[in-house]
C-alpha cells in the first residue's frame, strides 16, 4: 500500500476518512486520460456542455443532507447553516448564464477583402487545488467555468476535506459529464510537483497558503503553464464616523467570526473611529459573548471547532503573544475550550501593527480592534499588510467610499457589507495574496486563451 491520505475529524480527534494517493504511474495515466478526452469535450456545444455541468451541480444539491454533517465531521462548520449548495449552486449558475456573452468571438472588422476576429479557446487540462475552509464553493468557482469553457478538469482537494472532490465528481458523473473530463484525485506534494513540473497541466488554479503558492509556481517554472493563486488573507473592517453602527458591529463581527474565522475573506482586523469606537467594542464583545461553541453536530452550536488542532495553536499563540505586548482580551474561556481544536473566540483592543494577531494571517476567530481619527490614518493601517485580499467600508457616503476604496490596496472593495463573493464580480487579489481572477466574464478570459483569425477572402 502507497501513501494514505487522513482526515483528521476536530470533533474528536478521530481519522473520519482515509484514501490512498495515486502512485506516479496512475498520477501521469490520468492525466494523459484527462487530455485525450479534452478535444472531445471541447467539440461540444457550448449549451450542452452548460446543460451538463448545471445537472452535475443539481446532483450535489440532491446529496445536501448528506454532505452537510460530512462536512461537520470534516472541518467542523455547525449543521445549523446548512453547508454550502446556496452559493454553489449561485456561483455555477452565475457561470452558465454568462458563457455564450462571455466566451463569443470578439468581431475585430469584415470586409471585402479580410474577415479578422478573436476566438476565446480553451487552455486544455486544467489542475484545480481547493481548500478545506469552503471546499464546495471555492472549488466550484473554477470547476464550472473551465468545464464549461471546454477544458477538462482534474481537482485535487485539501486531506480536510478528503471526500468532498469525490463527491463532486461522482456527482457529476451520474449527470453525464464523462468520467475523464472531470477527474477526483488523491495526491502527494511530490507527484503533484511532477505532475505540474512535467507539463501534465495547462493551467493550474491553486487556493491555499502563501508558501503553498509559492510551490505550485516554483514547480511550474520554465514550463509556461498559468498558474492562478488566491492565497493568504488579513483582511480589514473600517468604520466611519457616519456609518450605521449596528449593522457594522453585526455585519464585520459575523465576517470575522463565522465558520470559527475560517474563511477567505473573513475579517481580521478593524478600525473604527473614535467617535464610535467604544460603542463599537462594546457591542461586538457583547455579540462574541452571546456565541455557543460546541459540537458542530449540535443544532445549538453557533460556533464550531476550527478545522485541526494546529491551527487553533497558532491563533492561541497569536493572542497570547498580543496580550504579553499589551493588547486587552475582552472574552473569558469558553466551557467548551478543551485547549486543542474547540477555541474561545477573541475580541483584541489595545492592539498594534507590531503584533502578529494584526500582521499575519489568523485564519481563526480573533479579532483586533483598534481606534483611527481620519480617513487617512485607516489608510494607511488597512495598506500595512503584505495581503490584499477585500477590505469592508463603512460609510452612507458613497462617493468616500469610492475615493478610499481607490486608495487601498486590494482586490475587492465593499461598502456596508463583508464576507461574501459575488460571482458578477473578478475574486481577485494583490501583493501575498496572489494573482489572477476567477468568475465573472474574466474567469472565464483566465481559462481559455485568445486565439486571432485573420483571413484573406480570393476574391478573383
Amino acid at each position: 500500500m502507497g501513501q494514505v491520505l487522513n482526515c483528521i475529524s476536530p470533533i474528536d480527534g478521530s481519522v473520519y476518512a482515509s484514501r490512498e494517493v495515486l502512485s506516479r504511474k496512475d498520477a501521469f495515466a490520468a492525466a494523459e486520460r484527462a487530455r485525450a478526452a479534452q478535444a472531445n469535450w471541447a467539440a461540444r456545444p457550448l449549451a450542452e456542455r452548460v446543460e451538463l455541468v448545471m445537472a452535475g451541480v443539481a446532483a450535489v444539491g440532491a446529496l445536501n443532507d448528506e454532505i452537510v454533517p460530512e462536512l461537520a465531521h470534516m472541518m467542523g462548520r455547525p449543521v445549523r447553516y446548512g453547508g454550502e449548495f446556496g452559493g454553489f449552486n449561485e456561483r455555477a449558475s452565475h457561470m452558465a448564464a454568462i458563457a455564450a456573452e462571455s466566451l463569443a468571438d470578439i468581431a475585430v472588422g469584415e470586409d471585402e477583402s479580410f474577415k479578422r476576429y478573436i476566438k476565446r479557446v480553451p487552455h486544455g487540462v486544467v489542475f484545480v487545488v481547493a481548500p478545506w475552509n469552503y471546499p464546495y464553493m471555492t472549488a466550484i468557482n473554477t470547476v464550472a467555468p473551465a468545464l464549461i469553457a471546454g477544458n477538462v478538469v482534474m481537482l485535487k482537494h485539501a486531506t480536510q476535506t478528503l471526500l468532498v472532490g469525490e463527491r463532486m465528481a461522482a456527482a457529476f458523473h451520474g449527470a453525464g459529464v464523462p468520467e475523464d473530463v472531470f477527474q477526483n484525485v488523491f495526491l502527494d506534494h511530490g507527484t503533484t510537483n511532477d505532475l505540474i513540473a512535467g507539463n501534465a497541466f495547462d493551467f493550474v488554479n491553486f487556493t491555499g497558503s502563501v508558501g503553498g503558492g509559492q510551490a505550485m509556481e516554483r514547480a511550474a517554472a520554465g514550463t509556461f503553464t498559468g498558474v492562478g493563486t488566491e492565497l493568504g488573507g488579513k483582511d480589514p473592517g473600517y468604520v466611519m464616523e457616519d456609518a450605521d453602527l449596528d449593522a457594522a458591529v453585526d455585519t464585520l463581527i459575523d465576517g470575522a467570526m463565522f465558520n470559527a474565522g475560517q474563511c477567505c475573506c473573513g475579517i481580521e482586523r478593524i478600525y473604527v473611529h473614535e467617535s464610535l469606537y467604544d460603542a463599537f467594542v462594546d457591542k461586538a464583545v457583547a455579540i462574541v459573548r452571546g456565541y455557543r461553541l460546541g459540537n458542530p453536530l449540535d443544532a445549538d452550536t453557533t460556533l464550531g471547532p476550527m478545522a485541526n488542532v494546529r491551527f487553533a495553536e497558532e491563533v492561541r499563540a497569536q493572542i497570547a503573544e498580543a496580550v504579553d505586548a499589551g493588547a486587552t482580551a475582552h472574552i473569558a474561556p469558553f466551557d467548551a475550550d478543551d485547549g486543542g481544536a474547540y477555541l474561545t473566540p477573541q475580541i483584541l483592543t489595545d492592539v498594534t501593527h507590531e503584533m502578529r494577531v494584526m500582521r499575519d494571517e489568523s485564519f481563526g476567530p480573533v479579532v483586533g480592534i483598534m481606534k483611527v481619527s481620519s480617513d487617512e490614518e485607516a489608510i494607511r493601517l488597512m495598506n500595512d499588510s503584505e495581503f490584499g485580499l477585500t477590505a469592508s467600508l463603512w460609510t452612507r457616503d458613497l462617493d468616500r467610499a469610492a475615493r478610499v476604496g481607490d486608495r487601498i490596496e486590494t482586490g475587492t472593495v465593499f461598502m456596508n457589507r463583508a464576507d461574501y463573493l459575488d460571482p458578477g464580480l473578478c475574486w481577485t487579489g494583490c501583493k501575498n495574496t496572489g494573482r489572477g481572477g476567477g468568475l465573472s466574464m474574466i474567469g472565464y478570459h483566465n481559462l481559455t486563451r485568445p486565439k486571432s483569425y485573420h483571413l484573406k477572402k480570393v476574391t478573383t
